[in-house]
């Protein structure tokens, strides 16, 4: 099945995916001279505009931008860094209903997603918890956490070496960082965005389960 990947990033998402057995194709406004499978550089909320093209698809995900209703931005207006306050999320539910597309959209906790499932690091061994919620118009399960077993987390957020409130650093090397979210190819700026591959991974094994009547 073909699975579209729209606000795609450096590709944490789609690398799970394409693990569960879909074919993808990524879309962001930026270049991602990384991105680890086919890429096509544009707007994505003129793509979600177009009906036609989304419906040559199996299953759409989306993660649109973020930062309004992540816990982190905090710490970046404490450090003086900029914080985007776009929410696109509405405008991205609203195209994906209309395509009538099975679709998954994720977010942060605290997103106004509807009645979405959370996945959790700790639940498959990550050193970084990175809690994150999935709205879908399939049915999907979501992980349980395992905090007490996971131990102190690997936090990758802000820059490297950060100190934490309440104690603690953010990642110390990139190799660590890596090594946290499960994923051997991304850069410091990249990785602070990105989804852990195992996460869609399991989305992804639930969805062929999901739809395999309907095709």
């Amino acid at each position: 099945m073909k699975l579209l990947d729209l606000y795609c990033k450096a590709g944490g998402a789609s690398k799970g995916y394409v693990d569960a057995g879909f074919e993808v194709i990524g879309i962001d406004i930026k270049k991602q001279k990384r991105y680890p499978f086919t890429f096509i550089q544009a707007d994505c909320l003129e793509i979600l505009q177009d009906l036609d093209y989304l419906r040559t698809f199996d299953v759409i995900a989306a993660s649109p931008p973020c930062q309004t209703h992540s816990a982190t931005k905090h710490l970046r207006n404490a450090q003086g860094k900029s914080t985007d306050k776009v929410d696109l999320i509405p405008q991205t539910r609203e195209s994906l209903v209309a395509s009538g597309v099975p679709y998954v959209i994720e977010n942060v906790p605290g997103a106004p997603l509807i009645n979405p499932v959370q996945f959790c690091g700790s639940s498959f061994g990550l050193k970084v918890r990175r809690h994150r919620l999935f709205e879908s118009s399939v049915q999907l399960t979501g992980s349980v956490c395992d905090h007490k077993k996971q131990g102190k987390p690997v936090g990758i957020y802000g820059s490297m070496r950060d100190e934490i409130p309440g104690g603690g650093h953010t990642a110390k090397t990139i190799e660590q960082a890596r090594e946290a979210m499960g994923i051997g190819w991304m850069i410091w700026g990249e990785l602070v965005e990105a989804i852990p591959p195992v996460y869609t991974y399991t989305i992804g094994k639930q969805l062929f389960t999901n739809l395999a009547g309907c095709f």
